[in-house]
């Protein structure tokens, strides 16, 4: 093995760890299952009232997941990166697809179709931004959910399964979800180191992104006031 080979090992071992560092920093305080919303779901503490707002809103980061996804992966030259981001799409798309599957959900709360809340626009508006700003800041902000939502969909389906009466249809976006969502995490942040980031640009939009998700929640805690 060459000494330069092993000087390419070591700068991108380096480099990984010093990107899921600066990850870790932007989301350090602000981590999603510690927001009060979150909370009082876990301790069955919400009214069913306030699970029929939050699927009327959380529908609308639903639906543009996929849009975003296609038009990140547009931005990707064929490689590895593109290949992830695809494979990320082609579950959210196939049939029953995730909006499917949230629909069940929103169903079993009585959602109806509504206008979107200024955080919720926040939210959706803070991925198009990051999607604008080039694929790095896309893939991090898109990391910035990712790397929680395999543990926010298991503690969900645990809280509306203990604690609403949720049955099996109305639990098996969240279920799907806790089951793909580790993996989905890790394809969009081997997506991201492969492509060798600027780091204060992941900083930058992992925290524009993690920001808009605790907003988000803030407007439903206050909403419950």
């Amino acid at each position: 093995m060459s000494l330069d080979y092993l000087k390419f090992e070591w700068y991108i071992r380096d480099m990984n760890r010093d990107l899921q560092s600066r990850i870790d920093n932007a989301l350090w305080d602000i981590q999603l299952l510690d927001h009060p919303f979150y909370c009082r779901w876990e301790a069955g503490e919400l009214k069913r009232d306030e699970l029929t707002h939050y699927a009327e809103q959380y529908r609308f980061f639903e639906t543009t997941l996929p849009w975003f996804l296609q038009h990140l992966s547009e931005l990707l030259s064929p490689g590895p990166a593109k290949d992830l981001v695809d494979a990320n799409l082609a579950d959210e798309v196939t049939p029953p697809t995730h909006v499917d599957l949230f629909e069940a959900f929103a169903r079993f709360y009585d959602a109806s179709w509504v206008s979107m809340s200024p955080a919720t626009g926040r939210l959706v508006d803070s991925y198009a931004q990051v999607l604008a700003r080039g694929p790095s800041s896309a893939l991090a902000g898109l990391y910035a959910y990712e790397s929680q939502g395999a543990a926010i969909a298991d503690s969900k389906a645990a809280g509306l399964a203990k604690h609403y009466g949720a049955d099996d249809d109305a639990l098996v976006f969240w279920n799907e979800h806790g089951s793909i969502e580790g993996d989905h995490a890790k394809w969009t942040y081997d997506a991201l180191s492969s492509l060798e980031p600027d780091l204060d640009e992941v900083a930058f939009a992992t925290r524009f992104v993690g920001e808009a998700w605790w907003t988000f929640l803030d407007e439903r805690e206050l909403q419950s006031a």
